[in-house]
């Protein structure tokens, strides 16, 4: 997921004129993870979820070895075609990992709910380091072929593992998941992922040339920058499940809210490496406490865990995070590379606005339900 703002120093994009060349390799990721998404309830609706991981993982490999062979952006429009196998990969993956997921979830919501995010934040910054410490080792090609190990190795491994036959869960009828989605909650809830993850991953997808463009540091520097935007999230999504306990929601909802933007605000303005270390410190650690809340506020609402559903949540919010950046490489085109920073400060106001209605909807369902409860 984080690769391929990793990887844009390493195809030269800091040296190019034309961003909007960017932008179209985000929707090409997207495109390919919106196909296999809906696909997938087609082709592999009995489909158990070992079968996914292994062809999911296989699709990846050949994706990254494809990159290797025609790294963009010599390549054209191979390698739009190469990224978007990777998001097919993508969207195949998700639906596996849910299904496989939800025996674990059915018995330990939270644990399981925190270490899955705690492993994919793991996940995006080990990509990032990757990256940086053999960005003057490696050839761009030789990189590629180090990320198409990882995924060719858990092919192998879900073909081989004797996996437990718990893992078979059956996946929802789309019929069933589209009227989930009836729920003005799961509604709201989606809205605010979309804009929560377009904040998030357009920091993430344009952090490196935005700060090589704007300060003039090297590509290596970038990346470590990159890195550590991606090192607060993790740090900071960990100790949100402690801060919780002791802070009022509400209260650390807003602060949360007004450090992303006051980040946001200092990135976009900041023309020296110190005031990007903390507009990014501000930003990591406002994005990390926001869907942690938000999820603690609606979670008991939604007890019942259905692999479809939450595939079908991430799946929206995930688009948004990868529209974003796509609709940025146009802006940073036009406006100049400053413009990348309005998606994150104009998604945080709208993930602001859409937890005050996500609040006033369990208030007038609560409402609701008391009345029945009186009658």
């Amino acid at each position: 997921m984080s690769f391929l703002g990793a990887i844009l120093p390493s195809w030269g994009y800091h040296l190019r004129e034309h961003l909007s060349e960017v932008g179209n390799y985000f929707l090409a990721v997207n495109l390919g993870f919106l196909l296999t998404t809906v696909l997938s309830q087609a082709l592999f609706a009995e489909c158990c979820a070992k079968k996914k991981l292994v062809i999911a993982n296989a699709m990846a490999c050949g994706g990254f070895l494809f990159l290797a062979r025609f790294s963009p952006p010599a390549a054209g429009i191979w390698g739009f075609a190469g990224l978007f196998w990777l998001g097919a990969s993508i969207g195949l993956l998700n639906s596996g990992v849910f299904q496989a997921v939800s025996p674990l979830y059915q018995r330990d919501r939270a644990s399981t709910t925190n270490l899955a995010g705690v492993i994919f934040g793991l996940g995006c910054l080990v990509a990032t380091l990757l990256v940086w410490g053999t960005y003057y080792v490696y050839t761009v090609p030789s990189i590629l072929i180090l990320f198409a190990l990882a995924p060719g190795y858990f092919a192998g491994f879900c073909a081989k593992a004797k996996l437990p036959s718990e893992l078979a869960v059956p996946y929802a009828p789309f019929a069933e998941i589209r009227r989930n989605f009836r729920n003005p909650g799961i509604v709201l809830f989606t809205m605010l992922l979309f804009f929560q993850f377009a904040s998030e991953w357009s920091v993430a997808g344009w952090l490196a040339l935005f700060l090589i463009r704007r300060l003039g540091i090297s590509p290596e520097a970038s990346l470590l920058l990159l890195a550590l935007y991606w090192g607060v999230l993790l740090v900071g999504r960990i100790a949100s499940q402690l801060v919780m306990r002791h802070v009022k929601h509400g209260l650390l909802l807003l602060g949360s809210m007004a450090s992303a933007m006051f980040g946001t605000i200092v990135l976009a303005s900041t023309n020296n490496e110190f005031g990007a270390v903390m507009g990014i410190l501000f930003v990591g650690t406002g994005f990390a406490f926001i869907i942690p809340l938000v999820a603690a506020k609606v979670g008991h609402r939604f007890p019942e865990y259905h692999a479809g559903l939450y595939n079908g949540l991430f799946s929206v919010a995930l688009t948004g995070g990868l529209l974003a950046p796509w609709l940025l490489g146009y802006l940073a085109e036009s406006l100049g590379i400053q413009a990348v920073m309005l998606a994150p400060l104009l998604g945080t106001c709208l993930v602001f606005v859409f937890s005050g209605l996500i609040q006033l909807e369990a208030k007038l369902a609560g409402f609701e339900e008391s009345k029945k409860a009186e009658a």
